[in-house]
């Protein structure tokens, strides 16, 4: 159902202050705090080593998390470290500890096998952590859909002038035709939407006085399973953006979208709106999160719908049109890598098995 062996967005590191979380990753209930001492980041499975209470109802305290239940202690490697009334602990006496990365803002986790978790594997996003020329506003929605619809629909955009006519979208008409510049590999996929002489939708016109039409891309680039890294934009039309790659003067925003599934069927939704256009103006970076914020509230709502209507009736007889050309790529990809790990668990539970003792003659 879930691929494990990668890294998803647990949480925002704001969230994790002096109180634990609680959260649904993989269909695993995880729950995250601060050591107090090192303000490290540690990520547990949320079930209390004695009676399986909720580690997430109890306190943060200086040896670790202690369960609301009985105040048994567990640290950041989940071992329990204190039994009130008892000195000696069993060996037995810890619960599951997950690999845990703060960076850029983001709380990353690694849900599968802890030997096989790679820091590096993690998405470089350095505009979350450029405030100057990146100002930026933290987004968050828990999405009742699964986050594999979540990702189809960030990485068609042909249905920006339908879903969101009133805010970011501009004429349907404009978005289909648009000319596609497509890069893909086996594990990557990257394309660029260029709608040249086009009309600028209502949210680019309130951050910028376009002399008339644009010339306006989306550029996207998806990092899988769940990660999609946008930027967006528009200059005066005719001025070289495709050409020469001028994209300086005109509207400019990137966003960074994470969905971390929840249950097969339901996803959280991280996003950071971020404002290359007017960086030193405050107003302008919380205006764009308003508009943005507007816009996804409408993909929430459509994507929530396509998945009532899934759960409901199934996707029997579902048929892929032109517009579909990029979902079906990720697709692939997800799929790959569903399939190697799949290849990968079972080569070594294969390694696990004793193998049978061999006679002596």
């Amino acid at each position: 159902m879930f691929i494990l062996n990668t890294w998803y967005i647990a949480a925002w590191g704001h969230e994790i202050a002096d109180k634990p979380l609680a959260r649904r990753i993989c269909d695993q209930p995880v729950v995250l705090f601060r050591d107090l001492k090192t303000k490290q980041i540690a990520a547990l499975e949320d079930k209390c080593c004695h009676r399986a209470a909720p580690l997430s109802m109890g306190v943060v305290v200086e040896s670790g998390l202690q369960c609301g239940y009985h105040g048994v202690v567990h640290d950041c490697a989940g071992r329990c470290v204190h039994i009130p009334g008892q000195d000696k602990i069993p060996a037995r006496a810890k619960v599951r500890a997950y690999p845990v990365v703060e960076k850029n803002e983001f709380i990353w986790i690694w849900m599968g096998d802890p030997e096989l978790a790679d820091e590096s594997a993690i998405v470089d996003y350095p505009f979350n952590d450029d405030h100057r020329n990146w100002p930026h506003h933290r987004g968050f929605y828990h999405i009742k859909a699964g986050y594999m619809l979540m990702v189809d629909n960030l990485m068609d955009l042909t249905h920006l002038g339908y879903v969101h006519g009133s805010t970011i979208g501009g004429n349907p008409q404009t978005h289909v035709e648009a000319l596609m510049d497509v890069t893909k590999t086996e594990d990557s996929l990257k394309y660029v939407r260029w709608m040249l002489n086009s009309v600028p939708p209502p949210t680019y016109l309130a951050a910028v006085p376009f002399k008339g039409r644009v010339d306006r891309w989306q550029e996207f680039e998806f990092s899988p399973p769940s990660n999609v890294l946008q930027w967006s934009g528009a200059v005066d039309a005719g001025t070289g953006a495709r050409e020469n790659g001028n994209r300086s003067g005109g509207f400019s925003l990137r966003i960074f979208h994470g969905l971390t599934p929840e249950t097969e069927n339901t996803c959280f939704y991280f996003y950071a709106p971020a404002n290359g256009y007017r960086p030193e103006d405050e107003a302008a970076t919380a205006a764009l999160m308003d508009h943005i914020s507007e816009a996804f509230m409408e993909d929430k709502l459509i994507c929530e719908g396509q998945q009532a209507r899934l759960d409901e009736l199934g996707d029997g007889g579902l048929v892929d049109i032109v517009s579909d050309a990029t979902r079906v790529q990720l697709r692939r990809i997800i799929r790959r890598m569903a399939e190697a790990e799949a290849r990968q668990n079972a080569a070594r539970a294969q390694e696990a098995v004793p193998r049978a003792a061999v006679p002596q003659t």
